[in-house]
């Protein structure tokens, strides 16, 4: 019988075409059955006050593109949101601040 490995070891190669990444300025989450999306999206162009037409209430219209789109399976979420508390964590403690404190 052999015996099985302890440990994964994932060796991940980006594209030379992604190694720049893109900017995004915000990210929505939705889901649907069998994967969760993250949109990662960027302003196109300023902000501007507009008005809904049925009921005359103003609000802020932010026009976004989706610059990267991220389905990944549900039992990727926690590991994900994990990895990230881990990274906000040991960023925070090297800037000697907290993420809260510009909100």
């Amino acid at each position: 019988m052999t015996e099985r490995p302890h440990e994964h070891r994932v060796e991940i190669t980006v594209p030379p075409d992604h190694e720049v990444g893109a900017h995004a300025s915000f990210a929505s989450v939705w889901r649907t059955q069998d994967s969760f999306v993250i949109d990662f999206s960027t302003e196109v162009r300023p902000s501007e006050v507009a008005e809904d037409p049925d009921s005359g209430t103003r609000y802020l219209h932010v026009p976004a593109r989706v610059v990267a789109r991220v389905r990944i399976p549900p039992s990727q979420v926690w590991e994900l949101m994990k990895s990230l508390e881990q990274n906000l964590s040991a960023y925070e403690r090297e800037n000697a601040k907290s993420t809260h404190d510009d909100q």
